[in-house]
């Protein structure tokens, strides 16, 4: 399996060599969603949480004696059928969203998004990325990326366009695209399945060490 690689200006320098059990891998759908279903309940936050008719203040008293007075019997104003009571089976932050995620699991659904990406013409290879921390200088790279074909959509203004992965961590990458929204950078070993199935395309710089580091993971 052998891709071209570019340099900054768009135009290609080569070609390298690509891992099959990286970028080669058939897709499996059920086993990708699993993952990523996991993964955002595991990233839920728990907010929402009512009081029950033991945590709501006052009703220690009970509201009027039980006979004599024609109104219904009542032994607390905490109760949920009063105004100000508890909540009956309301939501509380007790609740647990969190699912385990196998690791090699989690492993094979990034290889596998990685591989339908690549096959997809989704993901783009940078012999390496020199930039000066300005923004003007990312949305210049932008274009000039948006003129290769099939990735005219790269430089769209809306919704999530680019990861970036790097093979170390670049403060002057991340500080040049730190402004513009629709661009995310991150390194290589924090790359996941689902920061890679929500941004259309992946720029993955320095190919060969990005290639042998996620080889580790298979180990």
């Amino acid at each position: 399996m052998d891709t071209a690689v570019y340099n900054q200006k768009g135009q290609s320098t080569g070609t390298i060599k690509l891992e099959p059990k990286l970028f080669g891998l058939k897709w499996k759908a059920d086993m990708v969603h699993q993952v990523i279903f996991s993964m955002l309940s595991n990233a839920r936050a728990v907010l929402a949480h009512t009081k029950g008719r033991d945590e709501v203040q006052g009703g220690g008293k009970k509201p009027w004696r039980q006979k004599g007075t024609g109104r219904a019997r009542h032994g607390s104003s905490r109760s949920p059928i009063w105004k100000g009571g508890g909540v009956t089976h309301g939501p509380t932050k007790e609740v647990n969203f969190h699912k385990k995620i196998n690791k090699k699991m989690k492993t094979n659904a990034l290889f596998t998004i990685l591989s339908r990406k690549f096959k997809d013409g989704e993901i783009l290879f940078m012999d390496s990325l020199k930039l000066d921390g300005k923004t003007k200088t990312g949305q210049s790279l932008l274009a000039e990326l948006s003129k290769l074909a099939g990735y005219e959509k790269i430089n769209y203004a809306r919704g999530a366009r680019l990861l970036i992965a790097t093979a170390t961590k670049d403060e002057l990458v991340e500080k040049t695209f730190a402004n513009i929204k629709t661009v995310s950078v991150t390194e290589v070993r924090n790359l996941n399945p689902l920061e890679s199935i929500t941004y259309k395309y992946i720029l993955l710089t320095e190919p060969i060490e990005i290639q042998s580091q996620l080889m580790t993971r298979l180990k």
